[in-house]
């Protein structure tokens, strides 16, 4: 086991922390464990780069795993605790279970799809980082941040439809044979 590997390990078992913590209305805890959960994830990424023999292919897959669970946990309780708008939860928890769907659709169909991060995924993951930390700020250090939190909803919102809409185009373009995903 890998020090990165370790470290993501971490990053899962804060995930049932920071629920705890937003169901309990700790947001300046939430956050703080947020935030150690952000830095761990550039520090782990950076040993699996820079330190011959830390990355590993478990780490390539455990790695979003962990970021993945962390945001979308944050987005469910705050959306439940109505402290986030439902729709913007939907639509975000809806285009990952439409990328998952199309991974293991591709797979049952013995076509495997390539799992490679577009830019605007990444700008959409980007988006929702800060979101969550400006939400989660917000709430728990009580910054006056309503009207960025609102611009930022509404820029997770556009570019969470982007990013579903590239997914499918590239998915479909994989299913029939036209390309890459």
């Amino acid at each position: 086991m890998t020090i990165p590997n370790l470290i993501t390990l971490a990053r899962l078992v804060a995930v049932p922390a920071v629920i705890l913590l937003l169901l309990d209305g700790d947001f300046g805890w939430a956050f703080a464990v947020f935030v150690i959960a952000g830095i761990s994830d550039g520090v782990d990424g950076a040993i699996a780069r820079h330190v011959p023999g830390q990355a590993s292919e478990l780490g390539r897959l455990l790695d979003p795993v962990a970021d993945k669970a962390l945001l979308v946990s944050i987005f469910v309780v705050l959306a439940a605790t109505g402290h986030a708008p439902m729709w913007l939860t939907v639509l975000v928890v809806s285009r990952d279970v439409l990328i998952v769907g199309g991974v293991i659709l591709s797979w049952l169909a013995s076509k495997p799809v390539p799992i490679v991060p577009l830019l605007i995924s990444k700008a959409n993951t980007a988006a929702q980082i800060l979101y969550a930390a400006l939400l989660l700020g917000a709430l728990g250090l009580a910054w006056q941040l309503e009207p960025l939190v609102d611009i930022m909803g509404w820029l997770v919102a556009a570019l969470t439809l982007v990013s579903a809409a590239a997914y499918v185009r590239g998915w479909l373009a994989f299913m029939q044979g036209e390309g890459g995903a």
